[in-house]
C-alpha cells in the first residue's frame, strides 16, 4: 500500500502509475481518497479542538471548585458535557473516514520502479537475472483440487 502522503503531494504520479499499470478504472480512487483524506483530516482537527476545549474546561471546572463557585462549575459541566457528545459523533466519522480511506488504498497499486519496461502483459516482460534451471518432476504434479479430494 502507498503512503497517504504521496496522494496529498503528487495525486498525478499516482494516477499516472496507474495509467502505467493499464488499470485506467483505478484512477477515479486516487480522487475520492484524495477528498475523503481532506474531510478526515478536518474531523481529525475538530475533534482534537474539542479535546482540548474538554481539558481547558476541566482545569476552570477545578479552580471553580476549589472557589466555592458550584453554580459556575455545573454550567460549565453541562457545557463539557455537551462538547463530549458532539466529540463522540466526531471520533465516530474520524474512524469510519479513516477506514474507508484504508480499504481504497487497498486498491490503488503500488507504485512501478522507474527502471522498470512498460508491458501490456506479462509477455512484455524483461527477464533481467535467472538463478538455476527450473526442476522439473519425472511424475505429473497434481492440481491442488486433487490433493483436497484425496483428503476429504
Amino acid at each position: 500500500m502507498i503512503d497517504i502522503k504521496l496522494i496529498r503531494e503528487n495525486k498525478e504520479l499516482v494516477k499516472e502509475n496507474i495509467k502505467k499499470k493499464f488499470q485506467d478504472e483505478k484512477l477515479p480512487l486516487v480522487d475520492k481518497v484524495y477528498d475523503l483524506d481532506i474531510k478526515f483530516r478536518e474531523v481529525k482537527t475538530e475533534a482534537d479542538e474539542s479535546r482540548n476545549k474538554i481539558n481547558t474546561l476541566s482545569k476552570e471546572i477545578g479552580s471553580l471548585m476549589r472557589d466555592k463557585k458550584i453554580d459556575e462549575a455545573n454550567k460549565i459541566k453541562e457545557e463539557v458535557s455537551k462538547i463530549n457528545e458532539t466529540l463522540k459523533e466526531k471520533e465516530e466519522q474520524e474512524e469510519e473516514l479513516n477506514k474507508e480511506i484504508k480499504d481504497i488504498m487497498m486498491k490503488i497499486p503500488n507504485i512501478i520502479d522507474n527502471s522498470m519496461p512498460i508491458g501490456k502483459d506479462d509477455n512484455e516482460n524483461v527477464e533481467i537475472e535467472k538463478f538455476g534451471e527450473p526442476k522439473v518432476p519425472e511424475y505429473e504434479i497434481p492440481y491442488h483440487a486433487d490433493i483436497l479430494e484425496k483428503f476429504s
